[in-house]
């Protein structure tokens, strides 16, 4: 596969998994110690990944579970930032600016903070009151804080008592890393094709819904717009029908990501209209995905994780056919604070 090292990959994400070893203890804990609720606050594109997390939480539990921007919490806090409170807090550097000072603020309020970051000597790690650190970088940090965020959220639901079947899931999980680098070699040859056909496409509508609304939402605006400088417009699938409609005419391209929890339908909603419209309709199903020994539930909650590392396949070939390296940027480094 082009520029792959498979046993990194196995590595990196073996190592998101093994924070299930820690994940559930540090939550038995929290909890005897009065802890009430969880944020997560994470800083751009990162936010989107523990989506899939939360969106656990709030389906199958009624312990309170909310989502921040870091920028805006240090400007007006929502209430409840106490000593009963955790906010898990990740970052792939662990020196991204508005979360060290997010952490800096949590800190002076007393509340208990969790970081996950990709790199052990930075200020996130060092300073917050618990962290996870996984080595990772941008190609393989999007599956990573997918899984972790979601096995923080599995170990919260155990031991409230929401989840009954917490170590059956988690055995399911320590046999991803592998499953997910026979579905890239699978899906290899696509990918190559599918750079091809876009290369020069000048913008994209990206969709999709439940599960797989978080990583087409990530992939348009973290990997297209930052890394390869390429518009694209990012729209939920129940919110199509309400404006992005009428966008849709031959030529343009339109991705709809479709993964397999209860709300595919509204994906197949989209299809449906699009393929009447343009010819330039690319959809990536995680149903496609052969995951030998995962159950349909498990398969439901890592959808995102799965499209995740197709993607990676279309990065890694768009940016030679583009000759524009993913590490490349305009002004990152420029942003004044």
């Amino acid at each position: 596969m082009l520029n792959f090292d498979k046993d990194r990959f196995i590595r990196i994400q073996s190592g998101a998994v093994a924070i299930a070893e820690m994940a559930r203890p540090l939550m038995r804990d929290l909890l005897a110690k009065g802890m009430e609720r969880v944020y997560f606050m994470g800083t751009g594109g990162v936010q989107l990944l523990t989506l899939p997390a939360i969106d656990l939480l709030q389906r199958c539990s009624t312990f309170p579970v909310a989502a921040c921007h870091p920028a805006q919490v240090v400007l007006d806090p929502p209430s409840g930032l106490d000593d009963k409170a955790l906010v898990i807090i990740p970052s792939l550097s662990g020196t991204t600016r508005e979360s060290v000072d997010l952490l800096a603020f949590l800190q002076a309020r007393g509340v208990t903070t969790l970081s996950l970051t990709g790199h052990a000597d930075t200020p996130l790690a060092r300073d917050a009151t618990h962290t996870f650190t996984n080595f990772a970088e941008d190609d393989t940090s999007s599956e990573s804080f997918y899984l972790q965020t979601q096995i923080l959220a599995l170990a919260l639901l155990a031991e409230t008592g929401a989840l009954a079947d917490h170590d059956a899931i988690i055995a399911e999980l320590k046999t991803l890393p592998a499953l997910l680098v026979a579905a890239k070699e699978t899906y290899e040859a696509q990918a190559a094709a599918l750079a091809r056909s876009i290369q020069n496409e000048p913008w994209h509508i990206f969709t999709g819904a439940g599960s797989a609304w978080p990583e087409a939402n990530y992939y348009g605006m973290c990997i297209l717009e930052e890394m390869q400088w390429i518009r694209t417009r990012p729209v939920h699938a129940a919110d199509f029908f309400h404006g992005t409609l009428e966008l849709v005419e031959p030529g343009v391209s339109v991705f709809l990501f479709k993964g397999e929890d209860a709300l595919r339908p509204i994906g197949d909603r989209v299809e449906r209209f699009v393929r009447r419209y343009t010819d330039k309709l690319w959809i990536l199903d995680t149903a496609e995905v052969e995951l030998p020994g995962i159950s349909p539930r498990v398969r439901a909650m890592i959808s995102p994780i799965v499209l995740a590392t197709l993607l990676e396949r279309l990065s890694a070939h768009l940016e030679v056919l583009r000759d524009h390296p993913l590490t490349t940027r305009r002004y990152y480094k420029r942003v004044e604070y």
